[in-house]
């Protein structure tokens, strides 16, 4: 196995294991012994289980947003917003446990995996935004800020969608697809100073 295979084959296997328990929780020892190598082969591809763990988040990440792409064959902004959000709320829901960790785990103070997730909700905004025109939105500072704090709200009231699933998934869409565009109609009407 070439060593980018293997170093992918264990940031997958510690993506298996996120799903099943928190990142905090997910070993060296276990992935190595589920891998069928040394702890030694695993520092090897990481200089440490932190390193590690900011791969898995890193691949997560990249999943999530590989799976919530813009469906540019819509052609209206909010039908776009409605489908990547669907598949957020699908994705988030499927992997509940690993979502929750890496926004409020322990790991999720630190520097490095900080970055991983404010690029995450980077790659997010920036989709947003490339499709505020399309309705009649100009992208300025506030709204760019609106935006980020936008995705904050998500994040937040999908966890605890999860947590207490009070209102159906459907209601959740609702929700969270209509007050983006309710923040940032009332943006237009900002003074200018």
């Amino acid at each position: 196995m070439s060593p980018e295979a293997r170093r992918d084959q264990l940031i997958a296997l510690g993506l298996q294991m996120v799903s099943e328990r928190p990142l905090d929780e997910v070993s060296i020892d276990a992935i190595a012994e589920v891998a069928g190598v040394s702890r030694a082969l695993l520092f090897h591809y990481f200089a440490s289980k932190q390193e590690f763990h900011v791969a898995i988040a890193k691949a997560q990440g990249e999943e999530m947003l590989r799976l919530t792409a813009p469906d540019e064959t819509l052609d209206d902004p909010l039908a776009i917003l409605w489908s990547s959000l669907s598949a957020f709320v699908d994705y988030v829901s499927e992997h509940r446990s690993a979502y929750t960790a890496f926004l409020r785990g322990a790991s999720s103070t630190d520097p490095a995996m900080r970055a991983v997730i404010d690029g995450t909700r980077a790659v997010m905004a920036e989709r947003i935004l490339d499709h505020a025109p399309a309705l009649g939105v100009e992208v300025t500072p506030a709204v760019r800020l609106a935006t980020f704090g936008w995705i904050a709200f998500v994040e937040e009231v999908t966890i605890g969608w999860l947590t207490d699933g009070e209102i159906t998934r459907d209601q959740l869409l609702a929700v969270i697809s209509s007050s983006l565009p309710a923040l940032v109609t009332t943006l237009t009407d900002l003074p200018a100073h």
